[in-house]
């Protein structure tokens, strides 16, 4: 369980695959932290550390996870959004995030406003998840309030804190995020939903 508040911006330090898996290790300050076994989402998308050394870890994704994620498009030293699990007891200053990323969206457009920043990503509506004006997603593993929702986009607001200690600095027009709908949200969803 995660909250969707970014502890970390770390970068990829290798990529190695190994059939249809994928071994990253990650260079992050927390690593020396970490325990062998400990989940942390990376983008959004949570990944069991393997192995770890003094500054780095490794996790592997499967190749389900390469299919329906942004993980695939990972390159060395590409930045990514990471979170350590949250501790029982914990303030939940984002919104519950399972760390299972439901699908991905492109980056439409980004404006520029008064020292904010207004991204728009746009999704397949076809998989059947929703935004909803006010309600909670999580993009890359950062917990943000949808601020226009439409049937197959949405927006966010990025202040400059999220702007400057997440990867939404470096996040253009035409890149893939990832995209974890609201958990109470699809509940309903599926609950309203006729057979």
């Amino acid at each position: 369980m995660f909250t969707g508040i970014i502890e970390e911006v770390g970068i990829v330090k290798k990529l190695v695959p190994e059939g249809e898996n994928l071994h990253i290790e990650v260079y992050a300050n927390m690593a020396s932290e970490l325990k062998i076994d400990q989940s942390v989402a990376h983008n959004g998308v949570c990944l069991t550390v393997v192995s770890k050394s003094e500054n780095s870890y490794t996790v592997t994704a499967i190749s389900e996870t390469l299919k329906k994620t942004n993980l695939i498009n990972l390159s060395e030293n590409s930045s990514i959004n990471l979170e350590r699990g949250m501790k029982l007891g914990d303030r939940l200053d984002g919104h519950i995030v399972q760390g299972h990323v439901d699908q991905t969206a492109i980056c439409k457009k980004i404006t520029e406003e008064n020292g904010s920043w207004i991204f728009t990503f746009a999704y397949d509506p076809k998989i059947g998840n929703i935004t909803i004006e006010k309600g909670s997603i999580t993009v890359n593993g950062v917990s943000l309030t949808v601020v226009d929702s439409k049937k197959h986009e949405f927006s966010v607001a990025i202040i400059p804190y999220t702007y400057k200690h997440t990867t939404f600095g470096r996040i253009q027009k035409g890149d893939t995020v990832n995209l974890e709908f609201d958990v109470i949200g699809k509940y309903v969803k599926r609950l309203t939903m006729k057979n």
